[in-house]
């Protein structure tokens, strides 16, 4: 058993060192390859015809209220109507000065609470918000209600920057 093993192992270390010599000389033949040309950029444009493909035929079937789904969904809008009495919604500027981010978490809780859209500039020392209502009552209540939070604010309405 002793002899066997002594002489298994150069004879495996052998044989694996001959397969990697052959599989390194077919890797590395010196034959050359046939049929190798160098490559050409082309800029024709392939437009091919489209395919009769089967998903094609599932897609304009139509049988007992069944449609089979289809990824596509194709939809056409009659945009041809003019839109009549349309109403130009006034922007007003709500003007109040902050002194500490609760008085500014307070104002926009009381903007969410009122239902108001408001757009919100910070200046270095005072908080401009512009506001889209035409409600000037609900804005008057706003400035009553932001006096409990000691937030002072001005509403009149916003006059567009032209740059």
């Amino acid at each position: 058993m002793q002899k066997i093993l002594r002489w298994f192992t150069p004879l495996l270390a052998v044989g694996v060192a001959i397969f990697i010599i052959f599989f390194l000389i077919s890797i590395n033949s010196l034959q050359e390859q046939k049929e190798s040309k160098p490559l050409v950029l082309s800029n024709e444009v392939i437009s091919e015809e489209p395919k009769n493909i089967w998903l094609n035929h599932f897609s304009q079937t139509q049988r007992l209220g069944y449609f089979y789904p289809v990824n596509e969904v194709y939809v056409t809008l009659d945009l041809d109507e003019k839109i009549v009495n349309a109403i130009p919604i006034v922007t007003y500027e709500l003007s109040a000065s902050l002194l500490d981010p609760y008085q500014l978490f307070c104002l926009k809780e009381e903007l969410r609470r009122h239902s108001l859209k408001y757009y919100l500039r910070k200046d270095k020392d005072a908080i401009t918000l512009l506001i889209y209502s035409q409600d000037v009552n609900k804005l008057n209540s706003l400035v009553k209600v932001l006096k409990n939070y000691q937030i002072t604010a001005t509403i009149k309405p916003h006059k567009e920057e032209k740059e």
